[in-house]
């Protein structure tokens, strides 16, 4: 294989170091230093096995065997900050973290070679790799604590911040975690993430968590190289955004190893004796370019490329062995050329490793759901004292009233919290307000501020939090305060949430439930951003579950059976509570309380148990079926009442699940009509609606099918809401015309 510029600059500096007078190993490197001989011998080898790497990776994708080539070269200093945390503590890393990740695996007590065959095969996309199996090349494992990420810049920063909550929030309430009680987390990335809106989410809500003497044990680490790809970081501009309140600012050479380590012990002794935030700025260079395809020379003079030669790190370090007597310029040369080849060698078996070859295999990690162990959890309630307790004496099933939407989730959330001593519930105005509707009302008092607790205005954060929490063992349900604005941290579930379990094939997972008020028809309050009624940006991520419950009894058993799938499979389910339902009593004349519904006692969990993907019928007409969710249940039955008045056979069918789509219910009511109308309150253009006729044709169905929805608008204020939400009065309308 052809030698890099930057190999070659590399041997030929070695050649010419110095030998300074032998050294004891056990002393530090060089004075004042915390980093001994000994230790920086190792991580030098750990520095040198990164650095191969880089080059394996290129000469894989220039034989078409490998498919990522975003290299460490530059970031090899982050060996250091490995060496100074311990392999207990959850890290969650930047994708130039090869150093890193191969001192943790020696560290945890793993051979040289098996972190570098972990890295090739990642390479090399095998499915033998340890993490994510051939479906993406990841630093992650297991077995050392290390968290995958994807490449989605700065994404995994609010998670991070979720995982050091995690860790004081378990032990403050006695439940187990997935770390050590006095563990720290470890997050890093580059400059350019720094300025990216979930990185600055990440940094405030810490800053803003420590300032209110909230303990958040967090060392972010700033890998800074001055580049973003072709963009360049201002000078100054990191140091200049870390400094915030309640965060300690440390900065050091990150391609001097002795500083580095010196810098990364005193940062992690901060986090870890005062349980609050650091800020562990390394200055680095990028070496070999962004990545195999990029062409440095078309934004970069030679002069400062070729300056970025003289930081290198790995050759800092060898000067550091080499000037302490450690080692002869000869010896690392001849080292490098043998580890170089072997390298290669094992490059080369990598190729030939097992593959993906299925569809089925890769869907594998997605979304595994034992329906008989969610049946089983699901009904799973506290004993009758703490459940006593919980309610103050006033158990819900003994309720003088019939329950509404809002009250029977409150009530459910009550018994879950009761029962699930690892379960947070949180979001804006949960607590002592009890949610803008009113659902949450009375938990922070009944269960605490440590169980239920208000956040900043973020609904990154908000969900940043849920997802440190859930890959740390605890049940987080976050409320999103309006269906609008989960769309301003999407990617928090697109990139973080739903990519967990399919990048770790499962090692890792994020269960939560995401409670959302959503959907339109609040009497035109609010316009838009309180009456979102679209879900498509939810519906086309993989392995997520979308509930959408319309009564009372619906909503408690979904809620419950949402929970028992985060809790046995680690499900990402987003909940979503049609807000004009919250307080709707009647259904079809004033006052006669057919959208109430009892609260079923414990005992009959099991028989009303609503399993993923299981819609509910209404009716048993052989006329018409109309198929429809949220909202348009109500409107559906009432559209249905006339109908029949009119002679027409009608059933209804509430999906209930609008991801997995319940297909069978579905199937098995369209044929025993042979007519469909699908009632879909969100647009026409995205709207669940095309999803269901598209898989009713894919499934053979040959009857006659028709489709009425809201308009492709956004919603205004007022009564201009109703010229374009779905109305009973079109559901009765379109039946008609297609019964016609």
């Amino acid at each position: 294989m052809a030698r890099d510029t930057v190999e070659t600059h590399f041997t030929d500096a070695v050649a010419t170091l110095k030998a300074g007078a032998p050294r004891d190993p056990a002393l530090p490197i060089r004075e004042g230093s915390t980093l001994t001989g000994e230790r920086c011998r190792e991580l030098y080898d750990r520095q040198q096995g990164s650095r191969l790497l880089d080059i394996a990776a290129r000469w894989l994708r220039e034989q078409n065997e490998g498919f990522y080539t975003i290299g460490s070269a530059g970031h090899e200093g982050n060996a250091a900050v490995a060496a100074a945390v311990r392999t207990t503590d959850p890290a969650l890393l930047h994708y130039r973290s090869g150093a890193f990740y191969l001192t943790r695996s020696v560290m945890a007590g793993r051979l040289p070679e098996q972190g570098l065959r972990d890295v090739l095969l990642g390479l090399t996309a095998s499915s033998d790799e340890p993490i994510a199996g051939g479906r993406h090349k990841v630093f992650g494992h297991p077995d050392l604590a290390i968290i995958p990420q994807t490449s989605t810049i700065a994404s995994h920063l609010p998670r991070s911040v979720g995982v050091a909550l995690a860790i004081e929030r378990a032990r403050a309430l006695g439940v187990a975690s997935a770390w050590p009680d006095d563990a720290i987390a470890v997050c890093s990335f580059g400059d350019a993430s720094i300025n990216h809106a979930s990185a600055l989410s990440a940094f405030n809500t810490a800053s803003y968590a420590t300032y209110q003497g909230q303990p958040l044990p967090i060392l972010f680490v700033c890998e800074d190289n001055g580049l973003g790809i072709s963009v360049r970081t201002p000078k100054g501009w990191v140091e200049a955004a870390a400094r915030r309140p309640g965060i300690e600012y440390i900065q050091a050479d990150g391609c001097d190893l002795a500083e580095v380590h010196d810098a990364a012990v005193r940062a992690a002794e901060h986090v870890r004796t005062t349980r609050s935030p650091a800020f562990l700025h390394l200055s680095t260079v990028r070496l070999m370019g962004h990545a195999g395809s990029d062409v440095e020379s078309s934004y970069r003079t030679q002069r400062e490329i070729r300056a970025d030669y003289e930081r290198d790190p790995l050759l800092r370090t060898a000067a550091l062995l080499v000037e302490a007597g450690l080692a002869t310029p000869e010896e690392l040369l001849r080292r490098y050329e043998a580890e170089r080849e072997h390298l290669l060698r094992m490059a080369l078996e990598a190729t030939r490793a097992p593959k993906l070859t299925s569809a089925r295999e890769i869907i594998e990690p997605l979304a595994p759901r034992r329906a008989d162990m969610i049946a089983k959890i699901s009904p799973v309630a506290a004993e009758p004292s703490a459940r006593e307790k919980a309610f103050a004496g006033q158990l819900p099933e003994k309720e003088d009233k019939p329950l509404t939407l809002s009250q029977a989730i409150n009530r459910t959330l009550a018994d879950a919290l009761a029962v699930y001593p690892e379960m947070m519930v949180f979001g804006e105005d949960v607590a002592k307000k009890g949610g803008v509707y009113g659902v949450t009302r009375g938990l922070q008092k009944r269960f605490g501020a440590g169980r239920v607790f208000d956040t900043l205005l973020d609904e990154q954060a908000v969900l940043g939090l849920a997802l440190g929490t859930g890959v740390s063992r605890m049940l987080p349900v976050p409320e999103i305060q309006y269906l609008a604005y989960l769309h301003n941290a999407l990617d928090q579930i697109r990139g973080e949430a739903a990519t967990m379990s399919f990048f770790s094939r499962g090692a890792y997972r994020n269960p939560m439930v995401v409670r959302v008020a959503g959907y339109a028809y609040q009497k035109g309050f609010g316009g838009h951003f309180h009456n979102d009624n679209s879900i498509a940006a939810l519906r086309d991520i993989p392995g997520i579950v979308i509930a959408s419950p319309s009564r009372p009894d619906d909503a408690s058993a979904m809620l419950r059976t949402c929970l028992a799938a985060a809790r046995t499979e680690g499900s990402v389910c987003v909940f979503i509570e049609p807000i004009a339902l919250y307080n709707t009593r009647d259904l079809f004349d004033e006052g006669d309380s057919g959208w109430l519904a009892p609260y079923a006692p414990p005992t009959r969990w099991a028989e009303t148990h609503v399993p993923i993907g299981r819609a509910r019928g209404y009716g048993d007409g052989r006329d018409l079926t109309i198929v429809t969710y949220g909202n348009g249940l109500r409107m559906s039955l009432r559209a249905a009442v006339k109908l029949t008045q009119d002679g027409v056979s009608c059933r209804v069918l509430d999906l209930r699940w609008l991801a997995p789509l319940p297909m069978e219910d579905l199937m098995r009511a369209a044929e025993l009509t042979g007519k469909v109308l699908i009632a879909d309150e969100s647009r026409r253009t995205g709207g669940v609606s095309e999803g269901i006729v598209a898989e009713m044709l894919d499934a053979g169905f040959t009857g006659q099918l028709a489709r009425v929805a809201s308009a492709d608008s956004f919603i205004p204020l007022g009564e201009a809401a109703n010229h374009v939400l779905l109305s009973e009065v079109e559901i009765e309308q379109a039946a008609r015309k297609l019964l016609s």
